[in-house]
């Protein structure tokens, strides 16, 4: 009986002693990623801190507000710090200059922020990003490692990525997440899907399984590395959704593409969790949600890996029918959660996402995962022709004084610029690209009033393609037209123009899968149909 007792004691001390931290990871995941490269997510202000510090809390309260329990946060999107690091200089989305103190440690900020409110934090890293267009190192900070070592960089003509056969930038990355894990009580540390540049070809004696050998062992470091000075932190990546085709779906896979293989991060138990971006909606054509979901879950079947899903509701498709995704993912016993790209999308409750996350959270019984069938919301689907409630605004559209170049080629477009982005006709790329991997036809659809892009189609010339502006500003109107991709609605940004529709050339890029790139020192955009699009 003593015996008994002295068990139970110790039992009860070991329960008391565990951090509260342990007990939040067997909630259900419900994830938002929080970016800030280009400044997506956060901050929106530069040079000030106090600003800063009250718009991530007023965020954190707005996600959590919905039901979000766990935030991914982006600390180095460029081979930068959001945090106080002597390894990698302070980010330039903090002041617009890359080693510039922000005049406050934003980690140290946001994990208290986060913890006080009962939410967990992942600091989420870009291992291997340096810059995402321009492959000048003399504009990074004389810190930077990547300055100091240019020899450990991939160059592929548009941008600067760390080469992830070097074994000093596989010590690199192990230090970087060694600092924070040490110095910061975060939850968790979280990669995302960009490891060798998307189509960067094989080097002389270089095979497809050595470069998947080499960030396997990256993987495999990192994990160790964690454990080893975490303090009981997890360690998790979200690659892309398709790692290989199956007779179900198919699509861009990551063995091939950026030479990731999860299947043996997961079966070599690499990782705690993995959240594949299955960003498709359940009718898509080549990668139906329920066929890549299942597969996912086949594969962590009895790993002890945690499966969470990322839901792409950026896209108006996926945010519409979230409801019906959670409801699929409940079928299957390995799903843990689910995580959305990104908070922007939320908060703007595109399509409803939010409306639909907050009732189906609130309709739980408990926040833990359970196979009980639980109250949901109406599933929301996208009706034939969507009503579109978008602000109308007038807006001073600044011709562009940038020269664009096409594939190497400079052309001659009439683009302005509105908010900082720049807005080029439809018609124009799609004539630029014309004949090339990445061409695109045009069609109107009146009763939609929508404007349809098939992809992998010769465009239909008209006239007066890449006529050219007469340099003067214009009055731009927000435009009510919608933009559809081979049949599937997306979220884009347009003005009318002297009854011409203006389209964000990034959003663009986005929805027909070519590269954008900014050069500062020539003033020069560069659209290129050899390499995909990159956030």
């Amino acid at each position: 009986m003593k015996k008994l007792t002295a068990l139970l004691l110790s039992a009860v001390f070991f329960i008391t002693a565990l951090p509260l931290a342990a007990f939040a990871k067997q909630q259900e995941m419900r994830a938002a990623w929080i970016a800030t490269v280009y400044n997506i997510d956060f901050p929106s202000t530069k040079n000030d801190s106090a600003a800063q510090k009250a718009e991530f809390s007023q965020k954190l309260d707005s996600l959590k507000s919905v039901g979000i329990n766990t935030v991914f946060v982006q600390v180095r999107p460029k081979g930068d710090a959001l945090y106080s690091s002597s390894i990698n200089p302070w980010s330039d989305v903090l002041t617009g200059e890359q080693g510039k103190y922000p005049g406050y440690d934003p980690l140290e900020y946001i994990v208290s922020e986060a913890h006080s409110r009962g939410m967990e934090i992942h600091a989420w890293l870009n291992p291997y990003r340096v810059t995402t267009s321009g492959t000048d190192v003399s504009v990074l900070a004389d810190s930077n490692p990547a300055k100091m070592h240019p020899d450990w960089l991939i160059n592929d003509g548009s941008k600067l990525t760390f080469d992830p056969s070097n074994d000093n930038v596989k010590q690199l990355i192990c230090d970087t997440v060694k600092e924070i894990v040490q110095n910061y009580d975060v939850d968790g540390i979280h990669f995302d899907d960009y490891f060798y540049p998307s189509g960067y070809p094989l080097r002389d004696g270089e095979t497809a399984e050595d470069r998947i050998n080499h960030v396997s062992k990256t993987i495999k470091m990192v994990y160790d590395t964690v454990h080893q000075y975490g303090n009981g932190a997890v360690f998790g990546v979200s690659p892309m959704g398709i790692c290989v085709s199956t007779d179900t779906f198919k699509g861009s896979e990551s063995t091939k593409t950026v030479y990731a293989d999860p299947r043996e991060w997961v079966k070599g138990g690499y990782v705690d969790y993995i959240i594949p971006q299955i960003y498709w909606e359940t009718t898509h054509a080549t990668a139906p949600y329920e066929s890549v979901v299942k597969w996912w879950n086949d594969l962590v079947d009895g790993t002890g890996v945690k499966l969470y899903i990322g839901e792409g509701i950026y896209k108006e498709a996926v945010a519409g029918e979230i409801a019906q995704h959670l409801d699929i993912d409940k079928k299957y016993s390995n799903v843990s959660g689910n995580a959305y790209y990104s908070t922007k999308t939320i908060l703007s409750n595109l399509n409803g996402c939010a409306d639909s996350l907050k009732a189906y959270y609130a309709g739980s019984t408990s926040n833990s995962v359970s196979n009980e069938t639980k109250p949901q919301t109406p599933v929301q689907t996208e009706p034939e022709t969507p009503a579109v409630s978008k602000p109308v605004k007038t807006v001073t559209a600044i011709a562009t004084s940038s020269s664009v170049m096409v594939d190497g080629v400079e052309t001659d477009f009439e683009a302005y610029n509105i908010d900082g982005y720049n807005y080029f006709k439809l018609r124009d790329i799609a004539y630029a690209l014309n004949g090339s991997s990445k061409q695109f036809d045009t069609v109107w659809d009146e009763s939609k009033n929508a404007i349809n892009l098939k992809i992998n189609t010769p465009y239909t010339v008209a006239s007066g393609e890449l006529a050219g502006g007469n340099g003067k500003n214009k009055t731009a109107v927000t435009s009510t037209a919608l933009l559809y991709v081979d049949g599937k609605l997306v979220e884009a940004e347009a003005y009318n123009i002297n009854d011409m529709n203006y389209y964000k050339l990034r959003d663009v890029a986005k929805a027909v899968d070519f590269a954008v790139v900014w050069s500062e020192a020539l003033n020069s955009v560069g659209i290129v149909s050899l390499f995909g699009y990159e956030n």
